[in-house]
């Protein structure tokens, strides 16, 4: 088996003294695998997130691409940001309403690139991120507010992928938008990954969605992981009682 692209190790975290939000949570994603994170709103999804991003921890051990991500500093942690990127749930608070989206858009690749390049070039390179999630070049010059709750996903996308990362952290991508619309951006995301070979943490209280896009599923409830299995075993009959209670609301 080859060695996993991230690994977390009994990672926990609490906002308040002997209430822990998540706890003891373990487990890896391999290059080119989405793993699912299902569970209902508050039961610690999010904050996982958060830990993964360096943004908060308690205690536990996250290795990335071999390294203690909690104890990189200066271009080493830089790098390893550029290497992990995240969509979150609402595009609109994502992208900054003043500016065009051209701008939202090349942020985290102006900042890996750490110099100025042509006005030009940097156009190319938007459009042609563009192009990866299916939006017209007319979008670069539009303002958030003027584009779809779709469109402004794609944009998000588009924005994560600019630095070619070997991870990319889904915060419930869908939730906040039309199912018409969902359906869509799953397509997209598993299309992205099959192509470049993105690593994905897949986070969803909606099982379909997750089944839709996983290799693996981890189920949580209460700040702790009570089930992990592969997207073929789903239906066994050993699943977690909180798994079949997910599951019925799945069928229904």
């Amino acid at each position: 088996m080859t060695e996993p692209l991230l690994s977390v190790s009994n990672l926990s975290k609490s906002y308040h003294p002997g209430h822990p939000v998540i706890e003891n949570v373990t487990f890896s994603i391999g290059k080119g695998e989405c793993l699912g994170l299902v569970g209902e709103s508050g039961s610690g999804k999010s904050t996982i997130v958060r830990c993964l991003l360096q943004m908060q921890q308690d205690s536990g051990d996250v290795q990335f691409q071999s390294n203690d991500l909690h104890r990189l500093k200066g271009s080493a942690l830089r790098r390893a940001r550029q290497n992990i990127q995240v969509v979150f749930q609402d595009a609109s608070e994502a992208l900054n309403p003043k500016l065009k989206i051209l701008d939202s858009l090349m942020e985290p690749y102006d900042v890996m690139r750490r110099k100025l390049f042509h006005r030009k070039e940097r156009r190319e390179k938007a459009i042609e991120l563009l192009r990866m999630v299916k939006l017209p070049p007319s979008v670069l010059d539009a303002y958030p507010h003027q584009l779809s709750g779709g469109m402004r996903q794609r944009v998000t996308i588009a924005r994560a992928i600019s630095t070619n990362p070997s991870l990319l952290l889904l915060d419930e991508p869908t939730s906040s938008l039309d199912v018409s619309v969902q359906a869509s951006i799953l397509n997209l995301l598993k299309d992205l990954q099959e192509k470049h070979g993105y690593s994905y943490l897949f986070i969803s209280h909606d099982l379909s969605a997750v089944a839709f896009m996983s290799d693996r599923i981890m189920v949580m409830k209460n700040g702790s992981l009570v089930d992990s299995f592969k997207k073929t075993e789903l239906f066994r009959p050993n699943r977690n009682t909180y798994t079949k209670e997910l599951l019925s609301v799945y069928e229904s």
